[in-house]
């Protein structure tokens, strides 16, 4: 009977589940920025029966943002990270070499700009209002990101530069989604990154609103150009390297998973992995977020040459500083491709 570990520290949350009592099943270990649905696929992947279909087990290790799970992937600590595509290309630029092996999400849900409530009430409805706003003392507003160097800064950053007005406001790292809303609504921060389900429990609450919303529909991709690789699944060359198996099997399991949410009742979603790896999310709020997660995740898994060019702006900017790396130095799609010829066998 498979038996279920959890512990913490301060990297975060780190989630094991043993294997099970019949032929030793070979671990791997995830681990991605704060505990949210973006990253489900590991989770319901392993909850639907496909990771042990594939001889493996799963380990979690779940930090408060991107950038921390990259530290943990560098460190060795997790043989693979699913993380916003930023991270394999920072790591790549400090001599770290990985590879994308699929991608998971083409639009950016967590791209969404709320300010408090207050100041939307007084006007402050757009992000060139934003920018011209001064708080009471004179200085620039406060924006919040998980951290520093995160996806949620990375897609921030590049809204407000694309509108000029990136020297207008002040960033700063606001954890997780605890700290990020609970600063929001205490005045700490006068805006703040967020997913959908964050804009629902904000707006909920009457706390915060939505000033820059990319469900709705062709923002995105008026802003961006069209799809990006926004999320991905990476791992190291060495990895990929010394057991190319492992991650074949790896994404196996993952690209079953996925044909599995494609069409599955976003409810179902919820009854498999809400109360396991959500309790304490507000149910509302992580329908929220599954269901708009869905409609910009990529279910077959690729990364085309066209898509990730089309993240060069977003990455290559002086304050990010990541050098640009060439599409066949940080894309590999054979495992992808090799996995949606066994599944549609």
């Amino acid at each position: 009977r498979r038996r279920f570990l959890a512990s913490s520290s301060s990297l975060g949350l780190s989630l094991m589940f043993a294997g099970r009592a019949q032929a030793q099943p070979a671990l791997v270990s995830v681990t991605y920025g704060n505990n949210s649905p973006i990253y489900a696929h590991s989770a319901i992947a392993f909850e639907k029966g496909f990771f042990k279909d594939e001889g493996l087990d799963l380990k979690l290790v779940v930090t408060d943002a991107g950038s921390r799970a990259r530290q943990v992937f560098a460190a060795g600590e997790a043989m693979f990270m699913h993380n916003d595509a930023s991270q394999p290309l920072a790591l790549a630029n400090r001599g770290k070499f990985c590879k994308m092996i699929l991608g998971t999400q083409m639009v950016c849900s967590f791209a969404n700009i709320i300010v408090r409530k207050e100041l939307y009430d007084n006007g402050i409805t757009s992000l060139d209002a934003l920018g011209a706003w001064k708080r009471p003392d004179g200085a620039r507003p406060i924006i919040a990101a998980t951290a520093i160097g995160s996806g949620t800064w990375m897609y921030g950053t590049h809204i407000l530069a694309k509108l000029s007005q990136g020297k207008s406001v002040n960033w700063v790292a606001g954890g997780g989604p605890k700290t990020m809303l609970g600063g929001l609504q205490t005045n700490q921060f006068d805006a703040i990154m967020a997913s959908p389900g964050w804009v629902l429990q904000a707006e909920a609450d009457k706390f915060g609103r939505v000033i820059y919303d990319v469900r709705k529909p062709g923002l995105f991709f008026k802003d961006f150009g069209g799809p990006v690789p926004v999320c991905v699944l990476s791992a190291l060359d060495e990895t990929l390297q010394k057991n190319p198996k492992l991650a074949q099997a790896y994404v196996n399991a993952l690209l079953r998973g996925m044909a599995w949410m494609k069409t599955a009742p976003v409810e179902e979603i919820v009854a498999l992995v809400g109360k396991k790896y959500y309790d304490g999310s507000d149910p509302a709020a992580l329908r929220a977020d599954l269901t708009f997660d869905r409609d910009t995740w990529a279910f077959d898994g690729r990364i085309s040459p066209e898509d990730y060019a089309r993240g060069g702006p977003i990455w290559y900017r002086p304050e990010t500083e990541i050098k640009p790396q060439s599409y066949e130095s940080m894309v590999d799609m054979r495992y992808v491709e090799a996995g949606l010829k066994k599944i549609r066998s």
